[in-house]
């Protein structure tokens, strides 16, 4: 994710900004050192499969006498030494290589796309805090300047000055009572979001402050996006199927289409070689004995392929035919959601551009002239207290729509996640 000089909002220097908090959730993220140990596991497993099994070794005596059990009494005792090879069927040793690393290779792409998720889990976690915290500064702010107008309304009321009335009174001092309210729902706000962050930072409320002015998210290919003819679904789908997410289920769609190969290597014989020394003893009365040398083959023969090999291949394909399901409507759903966060930004920065050219000017107008028309007793103190309720909604509506907007491209940076090629190695 990018970041770009920070907004004109001022706020505290302490704590982690957006850019530390998201570096901070990649490189503790214990999800991380689990898919390294994963593909390490699969890594041990494609280089056993490479391996022959192990061969057998067998020892014992053959015809031995049961009158005597005596060696040389008979000339066909023998003691005999085998060894036996057994050969996997067809190609499946390197087809189930093959599987493997195809699995093996998911863990690095699905790394990457854990990394882009938490970048924005944590984005998102780390802007509602500023927007709260923010929120609040503005109340804040304004809340000394309603307990100034109570003031000013007491001493016109008691002075019997002005057009100041009892319900005046009660309407300023009602605005202060609904401003202590929203600062509560604001703090209940801000330690929510602390909280969904201090699960990614692994630390406590206040060990993790928001600091810093609300940044800049950078828009990969903001051009191309932003244009007045949006980008067509098939543009994005091509650009998706790029996408670590994507990337993953076609190394599993890989893995499935090996498998069904590797379960046609069940129609084939598997194969053991058999080789074995007999030992045997001198005839006692003189004439030697020779010894025996043995040798030979053994296959199995698939007879049942209807309940067994062809059930395993229908299985096989079914798998597959699955995954790529999978990959479908998985793509078809990074498209809606890319084309759903690419439509809301649109239509938050023209809302931006609407607030930052009129509305927040005309607000702050309308608040002047009522206050100016209240002090020269030309004027309704009610007009006053909703004439600065009304430019206060409207700074913070304005704040809510520049925070709105960087998670929107937080969100959208997402779906121009790439594979790492300078990640962590398996352990």
């Amino acid at each position: 994710m990018l970041f770009c000089t920070g907004l004109s909002f001022a706020g505290p220097s302490a704590g982690l900004t957006l850019e530390q908090a998201v570096a901070v959730a990649q490189d503790s993220d214990p999800w991380i050192t689990g898919s390294l140990h994963r593909q390490s596991a699969l890594a041990a497993q494609r280089i056993a499969a490479g391996a022959l099994p192990d061969p057998m070794i067998s020892a014992g005596f053959a015809n031995l006498p049961t009158d005597s059990f005596e060696f040389d009494q008979e000339p066909m005792t023998q003691f005999k030494l085998g060894i036996s090879q057994r050969i996997p069927r067809g190609d499946s040793r390197e087809l189930r290589q093959q599987e493997l690393y195809s699995l093996e290779a998911q863990h690095p792409l699905r790394r990457a796309d854990r990394r882009a998720r938490v970048a924005t889990e944590v984005s998102i976690a780390w802007l509602e805090a500023w927007r709260a915290r923010e929120s609040i500064r503005l109340i804040e702010e304004d809340r000394d300047l309603f307990e100034q107008l109570v003031d000013v309304a007491h001493s016109n009321y008691a002075s019997a000055l002005g057009q100041t009335r009892q319900q005046d009174l009660i309407r300023a001092q009602l605005e202060l009572t609904r401003l202590d309210d929203r600062l509560v729902q604001l703090d209940e706000a801000m330690a929510m979001a602390l909280s969904s962050l201090s699960q990614w930072l692994q630390t406590t409320h206040a060990t993790t402050p928001v600091g810093g002015t609300l940044p800049e998210i950078a828009l990969p290919e903001h051009d191309w996006l932003m244009r007045p003819t949006p980008p067509s679904a098939q543009d994005i789908a091509l650009r998706l199927s790029q996408h670590p997410a994507i990337l993953s289920v076609d190394r599993e769609l890989e893995a499935s289409r090996t498998g069904i190969s590797l379960a046609e290597q069940q129609y084939k014989p598997q194969w053991q070689v058999n080789a074995s020394y007999g030992y045997r003893e001198d005839d006692p009365l003189g004439p030697k004995r020779a010894d025996f040398f043995s040798l030979g083959v053994s296959f199995d023969m698939p007879l049942f392929s209807s309940t067994a090999q062809d059930q395993q291949v229908q299985s096989a394909a079914a798998q597959t035919e699955a995954v790529r399901t999978e990959r479908a409507l998985l793509l078809r759903k990074l498209v809606a959601d890319f084309q759903s966060q690419l439509a809301r930004l649109k239509r938050l920065e023209q809302r931006g551009a609407l607030y930052r050219s009129r509305l927040l000017v005309e607000m702050r107008d309308q608040a002047a002239a009522s206050l100016s028309a209240y002090t020269n007793d030309d004027g309704d103190f009610a007009e006053v207290v909703r004439a600065k309720i009304a430019e206060l909604n409207a700074r913070i509506d304005a704040q809510n729509i520049q925070v709105d907007r960087q998670i929107t491209l937080a969100r959208l940076n997402y779906f121009f996640a790439t594979a790492d090629s300078s990640e962590e190695q398996p352990l």
